[in-house]
């Protein structure tokens, strides 16, 4: 097998956007065959919630759906994910500068924001659902879904799978 593409997702404490990105991308990807093609990862910027499984609401909210990413752990970004990666996708501005300032005189040109790939991108961000209500991560839920399968359909064509 060739090297695998590898994407990393990144918000800020790895708890609530970031795994539901990996969860939701590495299930469109398997339900597309491709699995053996990628190596999908999730990472914050910040180190409050390392070894920490995904925020509770965030659980229910994917489950609800089909999808669970109980399994997962929260980690921080290291240095060395911003080259091992052919993608780093940060879920807002201020975790794509973070990323930038880690990443210091290095290319950055694969460092990009998530929803630079979504059909339908608004701000550009994908907001933090951490200090709302259900309403805020069903939202998240429905853009990380949709950017999901626009980035896997993006990357198909990148990589010609």
């Amino acid at each position: 097998m060739e090297r695998p593409i590898r994407i990393l997702f990144v918000c800020l404490g790895n708890i609530c956007r970031s795994p539901l990105a990996e969860g939701l991308f590495r299930h469109h990807v398997e339900m597309a065959g491709l699995s053996s093609h990628f190596e999908i990862d999730s990472a914050g910027t910040g180190g409050w919630h390392v070894g920490e499984p995904p925020d509770k609401r965030m659980c229910a909210v994917a489950l609800a759906r089909g999808l669970d990413i109980r399994h997962l752990r929260a980690r921080q970004i290291r240095p060395d994910d911003l080259h091992r990666h052919n993608l780093v996708l940060a879920m807002d501005k201020e975790n794509l500068r973070s990323l930038r300032r880690l990443a210091g005189q290095a290319d950055t040109s694969h460092v990009r924001l998530f929803r630079s790939f979504d059909p339908k991108p608004g701000t550009g961000e994908v907001p933090d659902p951490y200090y709302g209500g259900e309403d805020g991560f069903i939202e998240v839920f429905e853009i990380v879904d949709r950017t999901s399968r626009a980035l896997l359909e993006h990357v198909r064509r990148e990589y010609r799978l």
